[in-house]
């Protein structure tokens, strides 16, 4: 045994399989695609609480697939290797909204054909898919959905809410009703003529009506 074979690593010689200049021009690229998908979605999101963290994610997983299939390509071992170790993975955050499991696999995705050296199929790719998306992301209905809950005391203050309704409101739904002794709640989703709200003003005002509650929601109804 020689003074070079003490010396001798598998490691050090892998060093130099994935050239350093590929892996700038991967990571960059990966960097760009990842800030691409994270600003289509800032402008498409449309839930309740916007998260910063998630939109940073979106570019850390770009880039992280990136590396990740680098190094399965460059070595047949390692990706078997690799293969069972990611395999242990389980991932428990609950995913909110479901567009936004679209915006995982698109992030997953751009890094698994830009790794892989299909950088114009990646880039195009995205391009398009944001383009898709921003068209039918924000296609919405140009009257936008409400619901009403409202409380009165019986059938004939019932019939006065839903007759005032219908006369103010594009369409009125009732979605839920729960009736007591003394009182009755429902719950409508509405179309609004316009953008004014003052007929809930007058809902109030009616004669057996206690209360009148207006919400605005993203129609997403789930009953």
């Amino acid at each position: 045994m020689t003074f070079n074979d003490i010396f001798k690593s598998s490691f050090l010689e892998n060093v130099t399989t994935v050239s350093i200049l590929d892996m700038v021009i991967a990571l960059v690229l990966a960097f760009g695609l990842g800030l691409f998908i994270f600003l289509i979605y800032k402008k498409t999101y449309a839930g309740v609480m916007y998260s910063s963290s998630f939109g940073v994610t979106l570019v850390a997983l770009t880039m992280i697939t990136t590396l990740v299939i680098l190094a399965v390509t460059s070595n047949v071992v390692l990706s078997l290797g690799m293969v069972g170790a990611l395999s242990i993975v389980r991932f428990r955050t609950a995913i909110k909204e479901p567009l936004d499991i679209a915006f995982l696999f698109w992030a997953i995705a751009a890094g698994i054909v830009l790794a892989a050296g299909l950088i114009p199929l990646a880039v195009f790719g995205s391009v398009f898919i944001g383009i898709i998306i921003l068209i039918f992301a924000n296609k919405k209905d140009a009257s936008n959905p409400y619901i009403v809950v409202v409380s009165c005391d019986g059938s004939a203050s019932e019939k006065r809410a839903m007759d005032l309704l219908s006369e103010r409101t594009k369409k009125t739904t009732v979605k839920s009703k729960t009736a007591r002794k003394g009182s009755i709640e429902m719950n409508l989703e509405i179309r609004l003529l316009d953008d004014n709200t003052d007929f809930i003003n007058e809902l109030s005002d009616l004669e057996g009506i206690s209360s009148a509650v207006l919400v605005s929601y993203n129609g997403d109804y789930m009953g």
